[in-house]
């Protein structure tokens, strides 16, 4: 009960997230199981999709910042993704564990999309955080 209650919550949440420019999402009204399977899986694209983007802007904003100075570029740029596969590691071992008490089926898979996208959520948000914000003066 406490499971399904769970992913009730964590479809609500996600469901404005993932609507399209037209309004509609498989979010949209999802009442059943199958549906907030689909709504689940939705917002882990757009989430992932959206972290892919974020990670891209903070390797173009790193290459502007550091284009005359190719070593520490390509120092920043091999941390940056370094830090980035550890992190999608830690991100699956994590919702591994959230899920663990969840038994194989579509509740699964749900709780299983959910989390990866909320990770993905917070790591985008993050990644956002690093880069160099409009009108930020650059160190000297």
């Amino acid at each position: 009960m406490k499971s399904m209650a769970w992913l009730i919550l964590a479809t609500l949440a996600f469901g404005a997230h993932a609507a399209d420019e037209e309004g509609s999402s498989p979010c949209d009204n999802a009442e059943t199981e199958q549906q907030n399977y689909d709504c689940a899986v939705d917002n882990r694209k757009t989430a992932e999709r959206e972290l892919s983007a974020s990670f891209d802007d903070l390797l173009s904003q790193v290459g502007d910042k550091y284009k005359g100075e190719p070593a520490k570029l390509n120092e920043l740029k091999k941390r940056l993704t370094d830090a980035e596969n550890l992190w999608k590691q830690l991100r699956d071992a994590d919702c591994k564990v959230e899920t663990f008490d969840q038994k194989p089926g579509k509740a699964f898979d749900t709780a299983q999309n959910n989390c990866i996208a909320q990770r993905s959520d917070d790591r985008s948000e993050y990644l956002q955080s690093l880069g160099l914000q409009d009108g930020e003066a650059e160190p000297e």
